[in-house]
């Protein structure tokens, strides 16, 4: 059995990235700073609208798993595409980032999945996102023994999305916890807990999660509460281990005995979120994999979610790992 640090699943999709003013997204009723799910017919339309734009792999876990990659751990990753052009693309993209990713492609439609992501003059990001061949991920999927061999199984909150990756998601937590293995996921959007907030909560509880990523928003969400501190101490109590991202603000992780609060990276200039929280928990993750302190896995994440910000795209065009030496977090 091959030893992995990270597994991460989620939906494999394509980001098709393209700068947009405030005013765009009001005339084509797309909710700002959210990921809006969408069908195929305006996917078309949204595609046909948008102005220059780049194409690159992303998926909130696929993201995680090339930053985790990107810092010199061994990574792996489950998700869906099909046999068609956008699926190659995928492939290639994941797999040229270190990244182990076997999924058998769908043969058949539906095509693979694409998010059309308007980046606003703040850097925002506004996903509208078509999940074709991600809805057919199942327990078919799961391959037993990279989940066996994994430190940490990680998941993200839009798989609730598809049905059948529920399912997939329950066994790979079995075959975790069965060997002495972590799972983890990310709560994804306020909009995602919204939709699935008690199913969330009983993973939590149920001790089917053990690590749990959100930002200030979806932990208030989760608990439907305006008080942060509220959120905070629910949070702590109902997981292993809580991380809390609040962008500028930095970030806290949180056991039942320890609190680790840290600040965020300084940045030369904002371009583009997509990808911070991911890339984050790639940084996090990482760390817990190599036993380091929950105040240093905390740092690890704010490097890793700094340096993705300041460029076009959610995987990492440089090193994580030398811009981790270069900051100090680890040894050359």
């Amino acid at each position: 059995m091959s030893e992995l640090d990270v597994l991460c699943i989620g939906n494999a999709i394509v980001d098709i990235i393209a700068r947009a003013e405030d005013d765009f997204l009001h005339e084509n009723t797309i909710i700002k700073g959210a990921m809006n799910l969408i069908d195929a017919d305006r996917a078309e339309l949204l595609y046909d609208r948008m102005g220059p734009a780049v194409e690159t792999s992303g998926g909130s876990a696929g993201n995680t798993a090339a930053g985790v990659a990107s810092l010199g751990g061994a990574a792996a990753f489950f998700g869906k595409v099909a046999d068609d052009h956008l699926g190659g693309i995928y492939r290639h993209d994941i797999r040229a980032q270190g990244v182990a990713f076997d999924t058998k492609p769908l043969a058949g439609p539906p095509p693979t999945a694409r998010s059309m992501i308007f980046v606003t003059p703040d850097g925002e990001r506004s996903m509208n996102t078509y999940l074709g061949a991600c809805v057919e991920l199942g327990p078919e999927d799961i391959e037993e023994d990279k989940v066996a061999g994994s430190k940490v199984t990680f998941f993200e909150g839009y798989l609730w999305d598809p049905p059948r990756a529920k399912d997939a998601i329950r066994m790979a937590a079995d075959i975790a916890h069965a060997n002495g293995r972590k799972m983890s996921m990310t709560l994804s959007d306020p909009f995602c807990v919204d939709r699935y907030r008690d199913e969330f909560l009983d993973l939590m509880r149920s001790g089917a999660v053990d690590i749990v990523f959100a930002n200030e928003e979806e932990a208030k969400s989760l608990y439907q509460t305006g008080d942060f501190e509220t959120a905070l101490e629910a949070m702590r109590a109902d997981c292993d281990i809580a991380v809390v991202t609040r962008s500028e603000k930095g970030s806290i992780a949180m056991t039942s005995r320890e609190t680790a609060s840290v600040s965020a990276f300084e940045i030369d200039n904002l371009v583009d979120t997509t990808g911070a929280g991911d890339l984050y928990a790639a940084g996090f993750l990482w760390g817990y994999t190599q036993d380091r302190s929950l105040e240093d896995c905390a740092h690890l994440g704010s490097l890793a979610a700094s340096v993705v910000i300041q460029q076009i795209g959610p995987r990492p065009q440089v090193s994580l790992r030398q811009a981790a030496i270069d900051a100090g977090l680890l040894k050359g």
